[in-house]
């Protein structure tokens, strides 16, 4: 995952950073003439008033709050004094009086927190917060986060989540900041806490409650104020106590009013974000967010990963290649060009056996953890490959870490599996996998393990190596007896890089030196001293390559593969050892990781630059697996065809076709790559770098067409705008830069500068008549820009609220909310887009997950589809031109997943018929930027568009072997998870489930019913995925 912990966090602004935005450079905008300091000055410090007036408010609110917790302490020491019942809540009067501080009729929004239309999004506050800008501010956000309008009192017996123990007035008085917001459930004081600094959260906490101490005359006049509030309250009866909503200390929402209109406010680390409600809206609180009817099926997967993993690719006898990339097992024929998909796990795929039968396969995962920072074990997965069903899961809670190799015994015909986790031990363990039943364990060593197998005509022999050793394991029962290699009169090498089996039983392994060794079982009574007999000596050393030997093969007709590492070669060794013939893999294709026996005389190899690639040693190689090697996050569709380019951190671009699943041409740039944007005419693509260079490249050629830099900060957006005759580029210099382009994108000219973002642009949206950007930025801000008019900023936001934008990827605005989940800090949701029909919204989170949700999405706590196929931080979303498909990019799994939107439709037949539903392609006839404006395009450019033509699908027959004797399903009760619905792990929402007569889809690569696919959560609501990640695996 991402690595599932390192999270980009907002940069620090300093208190001079809005003025400093006024003097970055020479004034390039076309409205210089009449921009002069002075007005820049003033702009910029009726913005802060503005952003601190927001402030006040909530400052307000939390001084309300204190005065509540305060009188409620007050009540609980007077009715525990006389003995009186407790726990009926407070009086609705005093709450009345304690709200009433809040202004812009913060107490007016309270009744429609029941039906949770209000924002609520949790505080999470870090010292890299990018929402504050200097000293002063950095005073004065405490006071915001840990707002809570009203709260009901626990019962007597139950203790509150948010404090374990509720303080008393005379012995600790109360902090003004309440304690700090976290989602009211027992695994939010898990390990997620680390994932959002919490040690550093903690000490504000403690400097704010010291600092708030020290006033003793405010503590003073605040539990006065507080005494009137209960005196107020007695006055009131208390017929409604139980009629009041709760409200989480984590949160403040609220529905308001102003003389710019009515907006929705939520709340992001304390900092207001303010989203006014379009004038077709007649009331908020009656929209209704469902789950959409379209689903996601995963149909392609493009990657392998060879760049960190070892004997990870085989040939199945149904033609299939198996492999794995992120947590995704792909069985792909590239005869007929179609894939299968396990999808079982829940993280990285780390290692993989193949059983004797070559029916049953055993993967390993490395260890992670849900959205809730409760730890997803490693483990070991035995799975059925013709039907894709889980037979067995083994080793949850006994493996450390990850699982690190494994293998199938041979002797006894795969009953058993040795397994090496990657615990500091390098535990060694046996296992009836059948049974799910451990028989033997042992440490290994502290050194690094790179192989386990048994051995093929002895079933108690098991070998282990890695760095600087060879061990001989004697199993017994359920004991291990070591027995270390000898090298003797032989170098040692650095690393034991692999081993293999002879048809005589000798045991052959190459090493880091390039060297082979045979193991020959001495059966001679040894001098003292020198071993016990039966122990395997070196009888032959064979040089086999320059650097080292990566990975042999056992060829069926009794001869040898072997692969190198720095000389590229895989070399054909005869029955006595001789090399026969041998073969250089390219330089372009990395060096050589896995290498397996293919059809006839062609053979199979993994290299590290994440090619699978076929060859014969007399015609050479043929490219069948591809992808990026390094973080992968620029993502572009191209506008009228079946196309789509990605852009990663190896500085490659990549222009793939969607229909045949095939690389169409790849260039290397002089940087790394970070986001794109297809030209609307189809025959340019902007793609912008790390380093604030921008290339524009011949869409159909990859020749460069323009070159340009903007700073020299990433670029993170390239949006061109829906006529094609401007190009907005969104820069971490905190500036949007505007080109004009003519000649179909192939001319570029600066035209100006929006200036005004306190942090890091990050998405922005067009208008659908070019004259107008939204825009978000790293500091939660939403900005409107008047293009024509010189890319000014549009002080009042309320004039915006209408406009119905010819895209949607900015994650903050009206439309959008409540995608957002409980509890984020910001940075969670990495990017979103909406359909061409505007009918549904994917997202790309940090958890490895992709939602589709309804559109619009204006309802806190939406329902959402979500999916699992990633194993990192998911970068980016977009779907093809018809919304027939969604395209999603991985971040450090490096893998691109294409998704098949189908359509759940009612059907004939009844209701417990397996055809209960059928699937349609969801085709779009909208064009891109559907426009309710008129379009006054500055350039004409009418793209011819092709004839649409289906993309091609897989045909998978589904085929359930029967199992074999011993062999058990797992059942999902017993291990608490469940089962799978579409293609991809798919989890709905809880709070607004689908209705129960709709039987569960089908997909491609079906599961059975049985698999077990993720832990069940029954309370977490479906677009809340707050999940920490683990370490790159």
């Amino acid at each position: 995952m991402e690595d599932c912990t390192a999270k980009s966090e907002p940069p620090v602004c300093n208190s001079n950073s809005t003025a400093m935005l006024n003097h970055h450079g020479p004034d390039d905008s076309i409205s210089a003439a009449s921009a002069s300091d002075v007005q820049d000055r003033l702009s910029s410090l009726e913005l802060r008033v503005q952003q601190q007036e927001d402030e006040i408010t909530v400052m307000k609110a939390a001084l309300a709050d204190v005065l509540r917790r305060l009188a409620l302490s007050e009540d609980s020491a007077a009715a525990s004094a006389k003995k009186q019942a407790s726990g009926k809540g407070q009086n609705p009067l005093r709450e009345a009086y304690s709200m009433s501080c809040i202004a812009n009729g913060g107490s007016s929004g309270r009744k429609s927190h029941r039906d949770s239309s209000n924002i609520s999004v949790a505080k999470k506050e870090t010292l890299s917060s990018a929402a504050k800008s200097g000293s002063e501010r950095k005073r004065e956000r405490p006071a915001m986060e840990g707002i809570k309008e009203k709260e009901e009192p626990p019962p007597a017996n139950e203790v509150p989540a948010s404090s374990p123990q509720t303080p008393s007035p005379s012995s600790h008085p109360p902090s003004p900041h309440p304690p700090t917001p976290q989602r009211q459930t027992p695994e939010s004081k898990g390990p997620s806490s680390a994932k959002r600094g919490s040690s550093a959260k903690r000490g504000m906490e403690r400097s704010q409650s010291s600092t708030w101490d020290s006033g003793e005359d405010s503590r003073n006049k605040l539990v006065k104020a507080a005494s009137t509030s209960k005196l107020l309250a007695k006055v009131a009866k208390n017929a409604e106590k139980h009629k009041d909503p709760v409200i989480s200390q984590a949160k403040m929402s609220t529905r308001e009013r102003n003389q710019e209109g009515e907006y929705v406010k939520m709340f992001m680390r304390g900092r207001p974000i303010t989203m006014f409600i379009p004038s077709d809206v007649e009331n908020s609180d009656d929209i209704r967010t469902e789950l959409p009817p379209e689903r996601l099926k995963l149909e392609w997967v493009y990657g392998y990963r060879g760049r960190d993993c070892r004997a990870n690719v085989y040939l199945l006898p149904t033609g299939e290649i198996v492999y794995f990339i992120a947590s995704v097992v792909v069985l792909f024929n590239y005869e007929e060009r179609t894939q299968r998909h396990y999808l079982g796990h829940t993280d990285c795929v780390k290692c993989l056996a193949v059983h004797p039968d070559k029916i049953r396969i055993a993967t390993g995962q490395i260890a992670g953890v849900d959205k809730d920072g409760r730890p997803l074990q490693p483990h070991v997965r035995v799975w059925d490959s013709v039907s894709l069903s889980t037979l067995q899961m083994i080793g949850q809670g006994v493996f450390e870490r990850g699982v690190g190799s494994l293998a199938f015994s041979k002797a006894d015909s795969g009953t058993h599996l040795s397994v090496i986790d990657d615990s500091n031990e390098h535990m060694l363990t046996v296992w009836d996998w059948q049974k799910k039943s451990k028989i033997a364990e042992i440490k290994t060593t502290n050194e690094v393990v790179l192989a386990v197998e048994f051995h093929p005509t002895d079933a108690n022999t098991i070998v282990t190596c890695g760095k600087s050793h060879i061990f001989f394991w004697t199993w017994s029962g359920t004991s291990l007896a070591r027995k270390q290699g000898i090298f003797g009169k032989y170098e040692k090498p650095k690393f034991v890089q692999c081993l293999a089996f002879l048809s005589n039983g000798d045991i052959l392994t190459g090493d880091s030196g390039g060297v082979m060794l045979i193991w020959s079982r001495s059966n001679v009574e040894p001098a003292p001293g020198k071993g016990p007999k039966g122990a395997f000596q070196i009888s032959r050393q064979i040089k086999a390559h320059d650097g080292s030997v990566f990975t042999l093969c056992q060829m069926r007709n009794g001869t040898l593969l072997t692969g190198g590492g720095k000389d590229h070669k895989i070399i054909l060794w005869d029955h006595d050892l001789n090399p026969e013939r041998e073969i250089e893999v390219p330089d372009q294709y990395g060096t050589i990781r896995a290498v397996a026996e293919g059809k006839g005389e062609q053979f199979l190899v993994g290299t590290s630059r994440n090619f699978i690639l076929r060859g014969t040693f007399n015609d050479g190689f043929q490219v069948e697996v591809q992808g990026h090697t390094d973080e992968l996050w620029g993502l572009a569709t191209h506008p009228f065809r079946d196309t789509f380019l990605t852009c990663a951190q190896d500085s490659q671009v990549c222009l793939w076709n969607a229909v045949d699943h095939t690389l169409e041409w790849t260039r290397l740039l002089d940087v790394h790559g970070h986001c794109a944007d297809f030209h609307p005419s189809g025959a340019v693509v902007a793609i912008g770098t790390k380093s604030g260079k921008w290339y524009a490249l011949d869409a159909e050629t990859r020749d460069l067409v323009a070159i340009h830099t903007d700073g020299n900060e990433q670029l993170s957006v390239m949006r061109y705008s829906v006529d094609g005759a401007l190009l907005a580029v969104g820069s971490h210099d905190n500036f949007i830069y505007l080109y004009t382009v003519s000649d179909n994108g192939r001319k570029y000219s600066r035209y100006g500068k929006c200036t005004g973002h306190s942090s890091y642009i990050t998405h922005l949206d067009w208008s659908p008549d070019n004259k107008f950007i939204m825009s978000n930025s790293g500091d939660y801000e939403i900005l409107y820009w008047d293009i024509p008019n010189g890319c000014k900023l549009i002080r009042n936001r309320s004039e915006c609220k209408d406009i119905d934008w010819a895209t949607y990827t900015c994650v903050l605005g009206f439309h959008v909310f409540g995608v957002w989940p409980e509890g984020s800090d910001g940075t969670d949701i990495n990017a979103l887009i909406r359909s061409h029909n505007r009918k549904v919204i994917a997202l790309a989170d940090d958890f490895c997950k992709v939602h589709l949700f309804q559109y619009p999405c204006s309802r806190f706590k939406a329902p959402s589809h979500k999916y699992g196929a990633h194993s990192s931080h998911v970068t980016n979303v977009s779907f093809l031109h018809r919304d027939s498909h969604l395209i999603s990019t991985g971040g450090k799994d490096t893998s691109i997943m294409q998704w098949r939107l189908v359509e759940k439709t009612p059907s004939l037949v009844p209701s417990d018929s397996a055809l209960g539903l059928s699937d349609t392609l969801m085709l779009s006839p909208s064009p891109r930027g559907v426009a309710s404006l008129p379009l006054t395009p500055l350039t004409p450019q009418t793209p011819t568009e092709p004839p649409l033509l289906p993309l091609a699908t897989s045909t998978n027959a589904v085929i359930t072997p029967p199992l074999t004797p011993g062999a058990e399903v797992v059942d999902i009760q017993e291990v608490g998870l469940t089962g799978p619905t579409a293609n991809g792990r798919q989890e709905s929402s809880p709070d607004s489930p689908p209705p129960s007569n709709e039987p569960t889809l089908t997909s491609d690569s079906t599961l059975s019913p049985k698999d077990s696919l993720e832990p069940s959560d029954d309370t977490a609501t479906p677009s809340d995925e707050g999940t920490p990640f683990s370490l790159p695996c």
